[in-house]
């Protein structure tokens, strides 16, 4: 690939456009708002400038909504050799494609599975889908040079090709990253008109609850208009779940023994199922996240603390698998769980504790 056509320049577009061009491919940068894309190209995205003639390949990254007419657009144009789409639905705009006439050989629907809650060229990174899943959902029908070409793209973000069936591709994402949005948008909304006192309580369960919830809502509702009847079959199924959780919750307010008895199961049950569902979710190299333990230890909140606690785990031969920070509200200090492995964990614990760190049982 030595040139290529990135049509939209947000997060996606220009962090696509980031990475090509680090990697030598002369891109072409287009949207219907032309100061993102001068902002992309400032960033270093590629040119605002119009090719001279076909490019390798056109990389549209518009909303679902948009995503047909664009192809379809840039298909009559010939812009390029061979198109694809980063959106995060791919059954609904294939079809459209092929309602509005478009030839499919030279189309392919992707999705790199990446983002952040900010959006914007401004959020673009040249390295935002490195080591991620990036889908691929060819036809029976698509050109092997169009394939090659996002195979060769997908290998010049650093990303991991996946291929799927494009509608068990909007059923997967249904399931853990549009309904998650939605039901984490909605514990957010709690927040919204509580107390201050209560907020002032808010701790790491509900920072990682509400994380997502920042991300656009004119972006979001783009993506759920397009995928909208897996993600509200999912919601059903946590509507029933939700139903037997207050009916518990209710049974446990209840003076009769054997009603408590109910509720206890009840929520026992859906809690247990949840310890199952997480213990599928991949940690790093693939590995279980129950395969670590934790070390969790007071850190100060100044400047060079965690180059010190890392630099301390280091000579002490640990390799740290993964991390985070649970902040103390109002308080110059918080506490760093270093995820390692189960033997490596004493080990660790008593290396820190010589340095005069303070262990967090």
């Amino acid at each position: 690939m030595r040139t290529a056509l990135v049509i939209g320049t947000g997060l996606i577009g220009t962090s696509v456009a980031l990475a090509l061009a680090g990697r030598g491919v002369r891109v072409y940068l287009s949207d219907h708002d032309p100061d993102r894309a001068r902002t992309a190209a400032a960033l270093g995205g590629g040119t605002v400038d119009e090719p001279e003639g076909p490019v390798d390949l056109a990389v549209v990254a518009v909303p679902p909504a948009h995503v047909a007419r664009t192809i379809a657009d840039a298909m009559r144009r010939g812009v390029a050799r061979g198109f694809l789409d980063v959106a995060s639905v791919k059954g609904g705009p294939r079809r459209e494609l092929e309602a509005l006439g478009c030839s499919l050989t030279r189309y392919l629907g992707t999705h790199p599975m990446a983002g952040a809650e900010r959006s914007g060229p401004l959020a673009g990174t040249a390295d935002l889908f490195e080591g991620r899943p990036w889908v691929l959902t060819p036809t029976g029908t698509t050109d092997t040079e169009v394939l090659n070409l996002a195979l060769e793209l997908v290998a010049l973000c650093r990303a991991v090709p996946v291929v799927m069936d494009a509608d068990a591709h909007d059923r997967a994402v249904a399931l853990v990253s549009h309904t998650p949005q939605l039901l984490s948008s909605m514990v957010a909304a709690r927040l919204e008109a509580a107390d201050e006192t209560a907020v002032r309580l808010c701790g790491q369960g509900i920072r990682d609850v509400t994380r997502i919830a920042a991300s656009d809502p004119a972006l979001w509702v783009d993506i759920l208009s397009a995928n909208p009847g897996p993600v509200a079959d999912i919601l059903a199924a946590v509507a029933t779940d939700l139903d037997e959780t207050v009916r518990a919750l209710r049974a446990l307010q209840s003076a009769d023994d054997a009603k408590r008895r109910d509720g206890t199961q009840g929520i026992e049950d859906v809690l247990r199922r949840g310890n199952a569902g997480r213990e599928r979710v991949p940690g790093k190299h693939g590995a279980a996240p129950a395969a670590y333990e934790t070390v969790s230890v007071l850190i100060g909140d100044q400047p060079g603390e965690l180059a010190r606690i890392f630099a301390d785990a280091g000579r002490a031969g640990v390799n740290i698998e993964d991390v985070r920070i649970e902040h103390a509200t109002g308080q110059q200090a918080g506490v760093i769980q270093l995820f390692v492995e189960p033997l490596a964990a004493p080990g660790l614990t008593a290396a820190l504790r010589e340095k005069g760190w303070s262990i967090r049982q």
